[in-house]
């Protein structure tokens, strides 16, 4: 196993360990010990630098948390999400961003009293290749990348895999009909694709916008034309802010969801001020970059239909979009899948869920619901004025 992907196992070690009752529990005691001295805490905000991010960052730069109100301190950058959710579980910070397979781990397999309380966005993942790989299929007897097993972007490529009849493994050497997937962080995948280390990577953008202007890979797939609005990462805060501070934490959800409006009718200027020449410097990325995310033109879409990236013009999805009200049917769907996905490490509990009750007990909209109203309900983001949906699949 090379340095570049042994590191990453380590990685995925640590917050395998982490993400357990009982090496949660340090994390936790420490969080816990700081309940009588942080009850007028501040906002303190972690994130990855990808575009899932957006709304937290955005709210930041905009001052929307202090119109709210809330003092706010500057946003924390981690590269990864095992240092994410260190600094989440320990109480270092309170309002993150997360993979949504991710909170189910941390609130089930590991006993983390938090929420999700919104969606972050929706779309804004692909699957992006070698350029010479043109369907899936043809990822048979080859390496993948995903940036953790509890993600959706795993979820999303073992269903294309087994469309193409392939077999997700996550150890040994891959069969012509098996594909291995390994956890690699976001920031280390276009160069080991361009290494020919790996021959595929699914992740958040910007990375697959990234390799795309690199010429090092294309996409062959974006997952909001495999799964339709679907969501990738949430925002999650602590039970005790939402039980013990409900006020405050209505002022952070009514924040991030005018932050989601804000963006969707201002994509170029967000990409603008998350780029790293922004005022902030939230990202690494640049500007052209970003655009090409937040803000794709026509010939784009044409070019992505012609080669298949895109199949369903008709759902008129964006590269990313930003809704923030957690459908239930997303978190029943995705409980289902995740039992039929392959991780490493110890996914007991997810076989004794119950879809339902998990959509019931893992989200706490009381809040988001409220939010939405005051900025003009759900047609205000453009999508239906309906708390309900059903989950649409694609080939």
């Amino acid at each position: 196993m090379s340095q570049h992907l042994l590191n990453n196992r380590r990685e995925w070690l640590k917050l395998s360990a982490m993400l357990t009752a009982g090496g949660a529990l340090p994390l936790l005691q420490t969080f816990n010990a700081s309940a009588s001295t942080d009850a007028n805490a501040p906002v303190r905000i972690g994130y990855l630098p990808i575009t899932d991010a957006t709304p937290l960052l955005v709210a930041h730069h905009n001052k929307t948390y202090e119109a709210q109100g809330l003092a706010v301190e500057p946003p924390r950058m981690f590269r990864s999400w095992a240092q994410l959710v260190e600094a989440f579980i320990a109480g270092q910070v309170n309002v993150v961003h997360l993979l949504s397979p991710i909170t189910v781990w941390a609130r089930y397999g590991s006993k983390v009293p938090a929420k999700v309380v919104a969606w972050n966005h929706v779309g804004g993942s692909a699957l992006t290749v070698a350029p010479e790989i043109n369907e899936v299929k043809q990822l048979g007897g080859k390496t993948v990348a995903v940036p953790f097993w509890y993600s959706m972007h795993n979820v999303v490529l073992q269903h294309l895999l087994r469309k193409g009849a392939l077999e997700a493994i996550t150890k040994g050497t891959p069969t012509a009909s098996q594909v291995k997937l390994v956890v690699m962080p976001p920031s280390d995948m276009t160069p080991a694709l361009a290494s020919k280390q790996i021959a595929g990577f699914i992740v958040a953008e910007p990375f697959n916008a990234g390799a795309e202007l690199l010429k090092v890979g294309k996409v062959l797939r974006f997952t909001g034309d495999v799964w339709k609005n679907h969501a990738c990462c949430v925002v999650f805060m602590h039970e005790r802010d939402l039980n013990q501070r409900p006020d405050w934490s209505q002022k952070v959800v009514n924040s991030v969801v005018q932050a989601q409006l804000w963006t969707q009718n201002n994509r170029a200027a967000t990409a603008r001020l998350l780029a790293k020449d922004g005022p902030n410097r939230y990202t690494p990325h640049n500007a052209e970059t970003l655009l090409r995310v937040l803000e794709p033109n026509a010939e784009q879409a044409k070019q992505y239909q012609a080669s298949g990236a895109i199949r369903h013009p008709e759902w008129n999805e964006e590269r990313i979009d930003f809704q923030p009200y957690p459908f239930p049917s997303y978190t029943e769907k995705m409980v289902e899948l995740l039992k039929i996905t392959k991780v490493e490490g110890d996914n007991g509990f997810i076989t004794a869920l119950d879809a339902k009750k998990t959509a019931s007990d893992l989200v706490d909209d009381r809040f988001v619901k409220k939010a939405i109203q005051q900025a003009g309900g759900l047609k205000a983001f453009g999508f239906p004025e309906s708390f309900g949906r059903t989950e649409v699949f694609g080939g």
